[in-house]
C-alpha cells in the first residue's frame, strides 16, 4: 500500500497500472448492457422522460426572450402576464416529468443491483473451498456490497447524467443557431478549452480510485479478523489490543488521506471550467451588441438574453460530461471488479449428466486418490480403502496427515486430483451435488451455530421438522432435556456461534442436527478431541444412534474412539501405512502401536498404586490424553 500512495502523488500511473486499466471494448459494454436488457421498457419511459423533462426546461429560456420584448420593452402587461404564466407552468411540468423520470431510473438501478447482488451471491456459493480459504473475508463483502452499490449508483447518475447531459446540449445548440447562429458559434467557441485538463484530471482520479478501493478492503478485512468472535478471543489472550489498534489506526490514516485527495482531486480542474465558462457569455454580449449598434443586425435585447440563457444552460451540462469523463473511469472499474469474480471457474459443479440415485446404500470405495492443494504441496498419495454400507472405519494418524482432506473431498468440497471416490459404485462427480451432501452427515470439533435460537439451528437441516420430530432428535442426541431446563426451552438464543452455550453442548446440538437431516453416511471428524470426560461420556452416548444402521467414517487423535470401528486405517504423510482391527495393528507394530504407547504407555507408568484413586488432568482420565 505504501507504494500505491507514492504513486498517487504523482497523477501518473505505472506501466503495471496502465495494464490493470479497465479495456472498454465493444464486448465489455455488451455485457454492461445485458444487465440492462430486461428493463428495456422502463429504460425507453426514462429516455422519452429525459427528452421531455430536457425540452420543458430549456422552454422558460426562450421564453425569457419573449417576456423582455414583449412584455417589457413592449410595455404590454397582459403579454408579460401570460408568458409569465406560461413560463411558470412549463417549470412545474418539467419538475414533475423529472420527478417520474427519477422514480423510473431508482427503480432500474435498484433492480439491476438486485440481480448482480443474487447473480453474486449465487456464483459465490458454488466456488469451492479452495476460493474461500485463498480469498480474504473482508475483500468479498465489499464486492457484495461497495462495489455492486457503485455500479447501481453509475446506473443512475452517470449513464442517465451522461444521457440527459447529451440532450440538453443537443437541445440548446439548435435552438441558439436557430436564434442566430453567428452568436451561437461565439458562445461555442470557448468549449474546446473545457477537454484541455481533462486527461491529467483522469489519470490522478484513476490512481487514487483503485488505492482508495484496496485501502478500504484492508479496513473490512481487519474488521472481520479482529472484530469476530474467535478473533476478539485470540486478541485478547495474547494482549494484542494495542497492536490491533495501531493496525487499525493506520490503515483508517491511510483511508483518510486517500479519501481527502480523492475527494480534492479535480477541484483545479473544475476551477478552470468555471473561469472558462464564465467568458462565453461576455463574449456573446459584447459581440451581440457590436451587431446590434454598429451592424444594425435583426436582433432584440430578448434575442441576446435568450442566447446568453441558453449558453448558460450548456455549460453546466458541459462541465459535468467532463467530470463524468473523469468518474467513467471510477465506473468501469467498478464493472471490471464485479466481472472478475463473476469469471472465476467454479471448480467443483455439477456434471452436465448428473445422477440422482432413488436410493442410498451408502457403500463406499476410495479408489487410488490423489489431492494437492497446491500443485508442488501433495496431500494425499494413492489412498484406496472400500467401506461397506453400514460398517464403520476409523482414520488415525498424526496432524497433517491428510485425514480431514479425505472427508473434505467425499463431500465435494475439493475435487480429488486423481483416482477417484464412489458411492454405491458411482463417481461422486457424476451424483448430483445437493444429493450427495444430503446424504452425508459431519460433526465436527468446531461446531457452527447461526446467532439465532435452538430451534432455527436445528430447523437448519430440516425446515420441515415439527416439535415432535426436534424432541426425538435431541433425545437420542442427549441434548434435550438440557434444553427443556432452559428458560426459554427450544426458543433459547446461542449467540454468535453459539458463544452462549459450552463445547459439549453446541456438539450434541450438532448431532440432533444431523439426525435430523437422516443422511445415510455419517462422518465424525476429531468432534471429541477438545472436550473433557463428562461432555465426551454424552457424546459417546449421543453417538450410538447416530451409528446404528449408518455407514460410518471416525477420524480423532483419541484411540478410546476409535477401538469399536470395523477396521482402522493409519495415515501418514497422505498414505496409508497401516490397516486392520485394533488388536491387528497393536500386533503389528509401526505407528499405530506408537500411538496407542503415547497415549496409554504413560498412563500405566502413572498409575497409582492400589487402592488409590487415579489422578485426573484438565478433568481426564489419564487413558483420555490426546495424541498427535
Amino acid at each position: 500500500m505504501q507504494t500505491g500512495m507514492g504513486r498517487g502523488r504523482t497523477g501518473f500511473l505505472t506501466e503495471e497500472e496502465k495494464a490493470d486499466r479497465p479495456k472498454i471494448t465493444r464486448a465489455f459494454l455488451l455485457r454492461i448492457l445485458s444487465y440492462l436488457a430486461p428493463y428495456w421498457k422502463q429504460m425507453l419511459l426514462v429516455l422519452l422522460a429525459i427528452l421531455a423533462a430536457t425540452v420543458l426546461r430549456l422552454l422558460p429560456s426562450i421564453l425569457a426572450g419573449r417576456i423582455i420584448d414583449e412584455g417589457l420593452i413592449g410595455r404590454d402587461l397582459n403579454a408579460l402576464v401570460f408568458l409569465i404564466a406560461l413560463s411558470v407552468g412549463v417549470t412545474l411540468l418539467a419538475n414533475l416529468v423529472g420527478l417520474l423520470e427519477s422514480y423510473l431510473n431508482t427503480w432500474v438501478s435498484e433492480q439491476i443491483s438486485f440481480d448482480m447482488r443474487n447473480r453474486m451471491f449465487r456464483h459465490l456459493q458454488g466456488m469451492s473451498q479452495r476460493f474461500f480459504t485463498a480469498n480474504q473475508q473482508g475483500d468479498l463483502i465489499t464486492r457484495m456490497t461497495s462495489d455492486i452499490g457503485g455500479v447501481q449508483q453509475t446506473i443512475s447518475g452517470t449513464f442517465t447524467g451522461i444521457l440527459s447531459n447529451v440532450l440538453t446540449l443537443v437541445v440548446a445548440a439548435a435552438a441558439m443557431f436557430r436564434k442566430n447562429w453567428i452568436l451561437a458559434l461565439v458562445g461555442l467557441v470557448i468549449v474546446p478549452l473545457f477537454a484541455l485538463p481533462t486527461r491529467r484530471a483522469g489519470k490522478t482520479r484513476w490512481t487514487l480510485t483503485r488505492e482508495a478501493q484496496e485501502s478500504q478492503d484492508e479496513i473490512n478485512g481487519i474488521l472481520s479478523e479482529t472484530l469476530s468472535v474467535s478473533g476478539q478471543l485470540l486478541v485478547k489472550l495474547f494482549g494484542r489490543e494495542a497492536h490491533e489498534e495501531g493496525r487499525y489506526e493506520e490503515a483508517n490514516r491511510r483511508m483518510v488521506r486517500l479519501n481527502i485527495r480523492q475527494s480534492m482531486a479535480g477541484r483545479w480542474f473544475r476551477v478552470v471550467l468555471n473561469t472558462f465558462s464564465s467568458i462565453g457569455p461576455m463574449l456573446v454580449y459584447l459581440i451581440g451588441g457590436f451587431l446590434m449598434i454598429r451592424k444594425g443586425a435583426d436582433l432584440t435585447v430578448g434575442d441576446i438574453t435568450v442566447l446568453v440563457t441558453l449558453l448558460g444552460r450548456m455549460y453546466g451540462p458541459m462541465n459535468s460530461l467532463l467530470n463524468m469523463q473523469v468518474d467513467w473511469i471510477r465506473s468501469m472499474a467498478l464493472f471490471t471488479r464485479i466481472f472478475e469474480y463473476f469469471d472465476l471457474p467454479q471448480e467443483v459443479r455439477n456434471a452436465p449428466d448428473a445422477v440422482t440415485p432413488r436410493t442410498t446404500r451408502g457403500e463406499l470405495v476410495y479408489d487410488q486418490v490423489d489431492f494437492a492443494y497446491e500443485p508442488q504441496r501433495q496431500i494425499l498419495k494413492d489412498v484406496s480403502f472400500s467401506l461397506p454400507a453400514g460398517r464403520t472405519v476409523a482414520i488415525v494418524g498424526p496432524s497433517g496427515a491428510g485425514k480431514s482432506t479425505i472427508i473434505h473431498l467425499l463431500l465435494r468440497l475439493y475435487d480429488v486430483s486423481g483416482g477417484a471416490i464412489r458411492l454405491d459404485g458411482v463417481d461422486i462427480r457424476r451424483l448430483d451435488l445437493a444429493y450427495l451432501r444430503r446424504n452425508i452427515g459431519l460433526v465436527t470439533q468446531d461446531t457452527y451455530l447461526f446467532n439465532g435460537t435452538i430451534r432455527e439451528n436445528l430447523q437448519y437441516a430440516a425446515p420441515e421438522a415439527d416439535d415432535a420430530r426436534l424432541e426425538e432428535a435431541c433425545r437420542k442426541a442427549n441434548i434435550h432435556d438440557f434444553i427443556v431446563g432452559l428458560p426459554q426451552g427450544y426458543d433459547t438464543q446461542v449467540g454468535n456461534r453459539g458463544m452462549k452455550l459450552s463445547g459439549g453442548e453446541k456438539q450434541r446440538l450438532s448431532i440432533a442436527r444431523v439426525l435430523l437431516k437422516d443422511p445415510a453416511i455419517v462422518v465424525f471428524d476429531e468432534a471429541t478431541s477438545s472436550l473433557d470426560s463428562i461432555a465426551e461420556s454424552l457424546i459417546q452416548q449421543a453417538v450410538g444412534p447416530m451409528l446404528a444402521r449408518r455407514t460410518s467414517i471416525v477420524i480423532a487423535h483419541r484411540l478410546s474412539t476409535v477401538l469399536a470401528a470395523d477396521e482402522i486405517l493409519v495415515l501418514q504423510d497422505g498414505r496409508v501405512v497401516q490397516r486392520g482391527t485394533h488388536a491387528e495393528l497393536l500386533a503389528g507394530g509401526g505407528l499405530y502401536a506408537r500411538l496407542y504407547e503415547t497415549q496409554f504407555g504413560a498412563a500405566e507408568e502413572t498409575r497409582p498404586p492400589a487402592g488409590q484413586p487415579e489422578p485426573q488432568k484438565n478433568g481426564r482420565r489419564p487413558d483420555e490424553r490426546e495424541t498427535g
